[in-house]
């Protein structure tokens, strides 16, 4: 089975800076994963990490947990 394209999405918090980081959440529900790129280098190969981490990442973000990022 061939894999769905990406479709990248760039938080609207981000600034027009170029330091962003772009996820494809479109593929977390069907491939359990999550693509993250650095939106200054879209052709480079994208950091894959699981659905869970991803959320695990997310939750401790927003909670300020220490070590998380």
């Amino acid at each position: 089975m061939a894999m769905e394209s990406p479709r990248w999405f760039k938080s609207s918090y981000s600034s027009n800076g170029g330091s962003c980081v772009e996820i494809a959440a479109n593929l977390a529900a069907s491939h359990g994963i999550v693509p993250v790129r650095d939106s200054k280098n879209p052709t480079a190969p994208p950091l894959t990490v699981t659905t869970d981490a991803f959320r695990t990442f997310v939750a401790s973000v927003r909670t300020g947990t220490p070590g998380a990022h």
